[in-house]
């Protein structure tokens, strides 16, 4: 009777730990001088090298967190639909072929947000927290 009292405790215990953690949310950044507005399609598709331009037409460069970074993960799976080892494999047939080239790779949050204040062309991605007002977010998740 006491263990299950206990065990009880201990699970309303960790129930209340785990609703308590917050988890983190992801910005997707460009420049704070680009007016352009996109919806999470548009993302995938500048990120994927389908298309290679803002909506309103200016070149978009988009970078990504190094490989194994949560940051990274997390925008893959969300937003390009697609695991680490789809994504290199997607790449390697466009590379192949001649079709493509894969974002470049900048390090972590402080780096995409450096490089996306700097550049009016650039499009990244970083955790919410470090948002300031270097950057604009065009979508969260």
């Amino acid at each position: 009777m006491k263990l299950s009292k206990v065990l009880t405790g201990f699970c309303l215990s960790l129930s209340l730990l785990a609703s308590s953690v917050a988890i983190a949310e992801t910005a997707i950044i460009v420049n704070s001088a680009n007016a352009s507005s996109m919806d999470i399609n548009t993302v995938s598709r500048i990120f994927l090298g389908k298309s290679s331009s803002f909506p309103s037409g200016d070149q978009a460069i988009p970078v990504d967190q190094n490989e194994g970074s949560a940051t990274r993960d997390a925008f893959n799976d969300s937003v390009l639909g697609k695991n680490a080892s789809q994504l290199k494999a997607y790449w390697s047939r466009l590379i192949f072929t001649g079709k493509g080239t894969p974002p470049k790779e900048v390090g972590d949050d402080a780096a995409v947000k450096k490089l996306v204040a700097n550049n009016p062309n650039m499009i990244g991605y970083i955790d919410s927290a470090t948002i300031d007002d270097s950057v604009k977010v065009v979508l969260t998740f």
